[in-house]
């Protein structure tokens, strides 16, 4: 059985959230774009990767706003205010300070706490993070705007598809038992209109230091 989820206040938006293992400090997990608490369990991989976590620190898991088991708004919000995502949950499970972990987009959001909130910020992990998602001149990395607009697009009209899993979108690899659970998985996760509103934000985010100077006012 999962563990029981409970819900932090971020503004008007409540914001689920797990609280599993036990250890001498705590760790929050900042997810990548969408992701369900729940289905996190059934997962063999991910649930082997979770229990492990919890064997050596008190593991803090969020669903964030517009995703899996949190409240779902119409818009995807600003990086802040998700950002805030993560203060309502330390401050629900009465936690003053933690490793903050964050993967693919939740990477970005973790090093916005990290600047916004070093007080309470024990130590700052990423994984699969990048600086910015779409490609620039001084960045020639990631999709150009043409083709991010073109994926928002097929998204907000198919949701998650086989193409989408195995293509650019994902990249997984063309397992069907793993294709299946990801589809399934994703599609509990995020609605087409939230998914392409995630991806959307996604695009506006660029983490470097002329964005973002030194972190001390972050500007994304």
């Amino acid at each position: 059985m999962p563990p029981d989820t409970k819900y932090a206040k971020s503004g008007d938006v409540r914001v689920a959230y797990q609280v599993t293992g036990e250890g001498p400090a705590d760790l929050v997990l900042a997810p990548g774009t969408a992701s369900h608490l729940d289905l996190d369990w059934e997962w063999p991989e991910k649930a082997s990767f979770l229990e492990q976590l919890g064997s050596f620190c008190r593991l803090i898991r969020f669903d964030k706003r517009g995703t899996g088991l949190s409240d779902r708004p119409t818009d995807a919000a600003t990086p802040e205010e998700r950002m805030d995502d993560i203060r309502a949950v330390m401050d629900a499970a009465g936690s003053d300070q933690a490793a903050i972990f964050g993967y693919s987009e939740g990477a970005n959001l973790a090093a916005l706490f990290a600047s916004t909130f070093p007080q309470r910020t024990r130590a700052l992990l990423a994984w699969g993070a990048q600086a910015r998602w779409i490609r620039a001149d001084d960045y020639p990395w990631g999709p150009t705007q043409e083709q991010a607009d073109q994926e928002i697009a097929y998204l907000a009209e198919n949701g998650v598809t086989l193409e989408y899993l195995t293509g650019p979108g994902a990249g997984l690899p063309k397992d069907l038992a793993s294709v299946r659970f990801s589809m399934r998985y994703l599609k509990a996760s995020a609605s087409p209109a939230a998914l392409a509103a995630l991806e959307r934000m996604l695009g506006m985010i660029d983490m470097r230091a002329t964005s973002c100077p030194a972190f001390a006012s972050p500007r994304w």
